[in-house]
Parts: structure tokens; sequence; C-alpha cells
């Protein structure tokens, strides 16, 4: 089993702010990359946006859902950002935000 984290305070208070039944969504499948099998939810691997090894998961709708995270390092999942989606294509601030976090990240093992 992986452990789970969030990258930094930041992080977790962006988490803690999504609706609830939101949170519920995507523990459940974090929790499922904890043990080795695949999420429910939709995802999107972000090689070309941050870097590979980084994935999106995603809840479409009226507003969209967003939790990114990384599971490469020191046997962790890792959120780096979520975030309520607004736009239609590439959120350019979220995915700085989520680059920034790992290179943080990187930069602390």
């Amino acid at each position: 089993m992986k452990r789970f984290a969030f990258v930094n305070g930041a992080a977790e208070r962006e988490y803690k702010g999504l609706p609830k039944g939101i949170q519920d969504e995507f523990g459940k499948d974090l929790r499922r990359i904890q043990y080795g099998q695949d999420p429910e939810l939709a995802i999107e691997h972000l090689n070309n946006s941050v870097e590979a090894g980084v994935v999106e998961l995603k809840i479409n709708g009226s507003p969209a859902f967003r939790c990114v995270y990384v599971t490469k390092y020191l046997d962790t999942v890792v959120v780096l950002h979520s975030f309520t989606k607004t736009t239609n294509g590439v959120d350019r601030q979220a995915m700085k935000v989520a680059e920034q976090r790992l290179r943080d990240l990187k930069a602390d093992i």
C-alpha cells in the first residue's frame, strides 16, 4: 500500500474546500490508487502540461472539479492541487500551480 499526503498545507486546504460529495468521490479513488487499483473516475495523464507521472482525476459537470496527484515519489500518493474548473480547455493557472508544487516536492526529496 502506498502512503497518502498533500504536498503542502495549501493543497490540503484546497481539497477540503471542495464540496463534501466531491471530496468523497476523489477520496474513494485516491484510496483505490493507494491500494494499487485503478480509479473509477475519468483521468488524464498530464505528461505534456505538467510532467510524466502526474495524473488528474476528473469530475465533469457545471462546475467541474479536478484533483491532480503524483505517485512516483516516496511510494506515496501526493495530491498537488485540487480545484473547481470553470473554463473549457486546459486551465493554465492550475497547471502552473501543480508544476510549482511538483518542483517543490522534488526539491524536498
